[in-house]
């Protein structure tokens, strides 16, 4: 009985320990911004540029969202594998 416990925490414990290593290789842990220009590079630092651009009254909803969906929509060119 004690085994069928035990066994189950190993298990909890290699799921967490790969799901936390997992977690170093996330592009978008924090916003990334172009060297030169200073350009948004990942999702997360596109995404805050859309909302600060739209609460600024610099870009509309419609080309905040078409922006955002262009560059972090389920193809964008801000996704690592797309760049």
């Amino acid at each position: 009985m004690e085994s069928d416990c035990s066994t189950g925490w190993i298990a909890a414990a290699i799921i967490f320990a790969v799901a936390y290593w997992g977690s170093f290789f996330d592009d978008n842990k924090e916003p990334v911004y172009g060297e030169e220009l200073h350009l948004p590079v990942n999702c997360r630092a596109y995404v805050q540029a859309s909302v600060d651009g739209f609460r600024s009254g610099e870009y509309d909803a419609n080309s905040a969202m078409n922006g955002l969906e262009r560059n972090c929509g389920a193809n964008g060119a801000a996704w690592k594998n797309n760049r």
